[in-house]
């Protein structure tokens, strides 16, 4: 007799855990937080024009637009950054009006050192203003077109670790340089993602919390297939952009048996999305986890004023109290009327401030998360397959 199977086994937290340090020794994110930055913040420290302008798409901009936008209402950037990451005409063509193209570094970030968008803009970029050593830099694989492009010009060029894929690559060249270059601490971001690598590998705090939900999240995946994530703040609309893309590219895949899985990814702001949104997730369909985000404390005292003339609302109970405890009161209501349903899987994470440290710690721990949900799904949460169809499609369109 003879018996074969390709029945999907779910292994142990242990199994999934040496794994994921098996896997440290070849995927290179792991190691990012790290790294020395003495080199970046020589070269960053030196540029001098008051607009950095990054050309990228994709993971080569998230990452750096998520940290950008939680940062932004709270430090005083000397500089402005700017993304161009669409070849969306009127987006680049505003963009480019709002600034002086003259007082302008342009850092151009492709993984491959050859896609298409970001190569299109930069040569725009290149027919508007003369590109040279003191205005662009350039960040690519080592050995790739781009980087040739670079030597050929003379231009500055860091490399990207062939095994850093480019949505994990916030903490890497890619992401660190153009946040130096405005004025971001970089080495406050890699000690908050440090923090979070190293509970994690030694199995305290940050190991249960992401062992756990990365299971949970497997062992339901068949009721539980949409992942939303609720962030009470406007700071945080990079960071669900970039939750996007790295759950759904890294996630969607075909496993070892060929079996095709996949979570689905959906991200909100509150209060906004809760006037909407939130009606389908209570009375709606039992296909949900809900994951909120909230900030502690916002660093900023402003409050609704008590003003005589606006009784006629009936909302005294709003007076004196500040934007930052309301929200965070909205954030709570919500969280507890989910869980009232007691059908609904849902968590809530509070950061306790806004700065470097908080919003690595949060990258750093969805990556992590991320890997580990690939390990119990047995796929490879590295490469984009699907992605990649439909880039030859377009060269070819384009080449007819």
């Amino acid at each position: 007799m003879e018996y074969s199977r390709n029945f999907y086994q779910i292994k142990s937290n242990e199994d999934i855990f040496e794994q994921i340090c098996q896997e440290r020794k070849e995927i290179g994110y792991y190691n990012l937080p790290y790294q020395n930055t003495t080199s970046i913040k020589k070269y960053t420290e030196g540029i001098s024009q008051k607009v950095i302008v990054l050309i990228g798409i994709g993971g080569s901009s998230l990452g750096a637009k998520a940290i950008y936008q939680f940062l932004l209402p709270k430090k005083k950037f000397s500089k402005r950054l700017i993304f161009l990451d669409t070849i969306d005409p009127l987006k680049i063509n505003f963009c480019l009006s709002n600034i002086d193209i003259n007082d302008c570094h342009f850092v151009a970030v492709s993984k491959s050192g050859n896609t298409s968008e970001p190569i299109s803009i930069l040569k725009y970029i290149s027919s508007l203003v003369d590109i040279n050593s003191t205005n662009f830099t350039c960040i690519s694989n080592s050995n790739s077109p781009l980087e040739k492009f670079a030597k050929q010009q003379k231009l500055q060029f860091f490399h990207i670790d062939e095994n850093v894929g480019g949505r994990f690559s916030i903490f890497s060249n890619a992401g660190l340089i153009p946040l130096a270059m405005i004025g971001v601490d970089v080495d406050r971001l890699l000690e908050g993602a440090k923090e979070v690598s190293d509970s994690f590998f030694n199995k305290e705090y940050y190991y249960d919390h992401i062992i756990n939900k990365a299971r949970f999240l497997v062992e339901n995946k068949g009721r539980f297939n949409i992942n939303v994530i609720i962030s009470y703040s406007s700071i945080f609309e990079g960071f669900n952009k970039w939750f996007v893309q790295i759950w759904a590219e890294s996630l969607g895949k075909k496993n070892v048996n060929g079996t095709r899985q996949g979570l689905t990814p959906i991200a909100l702001l509150g209060p906004d999305d809760q006037h909407s949104f939130l009606q389908l997730i209570i009375d709606g369909p039992r296909d949900k986890t809900v994951t909120f985000f909230k900030i502690n404390d916002f660093d900023d005292d402003t409050r609704i004023p008590d003003k005589k003339s606006y009784q006629i609302f009936d909302l005294d109970f709003l007076n004196n109290r500040t934007f930052n405890s309301v929200l965070n009161y909205q954030a709570d209501s919500t969280y507890e009327a989910i869980l009232k349903e007691k059908d609904i899987p849902c968590d809530l994470i509070t950061i306790p401030s806004i700065n470097e440290e908080s919003i690595a710690k949060l990258i750093f721990r969805y990556q992590i998360l991320v890997s580990c949900i690939g390990k119990f799904l047995q796929i490879n949460a590295y490469d984009q397959p699907g992605v990649e169809i439909g880039k030859i499609l377009l060269k070819n369109r384009l080449k007819k």
